[in-house]
């Protein structure tokens, strides 16, 4: 497949901040997806980087110890300018686990539910699709008359599904358990010290609407200051408001237990591997083949003392990412993680990584 008109070649020496990044620890995020690569085959995205040619790069990733990461980078790859159609720059956001209590039955005080996907929820496409349903609906709901929209927010959380056994466990706070839709992914802390890590499993079909355009749109927050901390700030100050606000968002989201042995690591998330903070990049699954790395540079946003300046790995995906230069950037787990994720929100150049052997097979 070609290349898409939106990439443009470049250079190692032209990346900002290349000669300084870390580049074993982007070695070692990419062999997880190398690993999963041999058994996996991942769809091609549309920006032109083919799976197959792809993933015979990343099984070269194994000859190379992690002090010699930049010579396979630099001798693998061609990296390549995403220029958006728009011609404005990209644009970074961060996410991050977030860790919270949890039982594995309802209390009064643990009444809010996070759930399985439902047996009678089903993926559509173009293949099954019936007439008239809206192209934007992703999933719906499978019954004797055919597959028809599913139920929103709302309508979950007014007890639909309560008594069909779906439930993973319960959480205290509802704006805790909106946040986890948000990340898709938690990891649940139990009173007798176990845990259990879930991850997303599939949603109710309807578009994400966020609280913070909600609140802004209302004139409750302005709209440069809409942060996840000021959107929480908000809910403490007026909890009487919560599910109207909430259940603006007609999106849900179902989840599925997914452990990670390695408690360093982020859940497994849509490519199948344990995501590693500061190095797992979520994009646009449509235009981005999951596996490639992606170099980021964001140099108003400073982390660890320093701009954001590093090589990624595609390695999950969400539905508020949309576009070839449009990131989300995994920080890991917990409170301090969510401190910084919350408030990113920057532009941010992108350079994809190309096979240098797909370049040579369309040449």
């Amino acid at each position: 497949m070609a290349l898409s008109p939106l990439l443009e070649p470049s250079t190692f020496a032209s990346l900002p901040g290349w000669a300084q990044d870390d580049h074993g620890s982007a070695l070692v995020a990419l062999r997880r997806s190398a690993e999963e690569a041999r058994h996996r085959i991942y769809r091609s995205g549309a920006l032109g980087v083919d799976f197959p040619a792809l993933a015979g790069t990343l099984k070269a990733a194994s000859q190379f110890h992690e002090t010699e990461a930049r010579r396979f980078f630099e001798t693998c790859f061609v990296p390549h300018r995403i220029r958006p159609e728009t011609g404005a720059r990209g644009f970074v956001t961060g996410y991050y686990e977030p860790v919270v209590e949890a039982t594995r039955r309802p209390t009064a005080r643990f009444r809010v539910p996070l759930y399985r996907q439902p047996h009678d929820l089903v993926k559509v496409g173009d293949e099954n699709r019936p007439a008239g349903m809206d192209v934007n609906l992703a999933f719906a709901l499978a019954g004797p008359g055919g597959l028809r929209e599913y139920a929103d927010r709302g309508a979950i959380e007014g007890g639909l599904l309560e008594g069909r056994g779906l439930e993973l466990a319960w959480l205290a706070d509802p704006v805790d358990a909106f946040f986890i839709h948000v990340q898709g992914c938690a990891r649940l802390l139990f009173e007798d010290g176990t845990e259990m890590r879930v991850t997303y499993a599939a949603k109710s079909g309807h578009p994400f609407t966020g609280p913070g355009r909600v609140l802004a749109d209302l004139g409750e927050i302005p709209r440069e200051a809409v942060t996840m901390q000021s959107i929480r700030a908000w809910f403490r100050q007026n909890p009487g408001r919560v599910d109207e606000i909430l259940h603006r968002n007609r999106s849900f989201i179902f989840f599925r237990e997914a452990p990670v042995a390695d408690p360093d690591l982020g859940p497994i998330a849509a490519a199948k591997v344990p995501l590693q903070p500061g190095r797992s990049l979520a994009v646009d699954r449509l235009l981005h083949t999951f596996g490639s790395p992606i170099f980021v540079a964001a140099s108003g946003l400073d982390h660890e003392d320093r701009p954001f300046e590093r090589l990624m790995i595609a390695q999950d995906t969400g539905s508020a990412i949309v576009g070839p230069a449009r990131g989300d950037i995994f920080f890991g787990s917990g409170d301090a993680a969510g401190d910084v994720a919350g408030k990113v929100k920057h532009p941010a150049d992108f350079f994809l990584l190309v096979p240098k052997t797909l370049m040579a097979g369309s040449g």
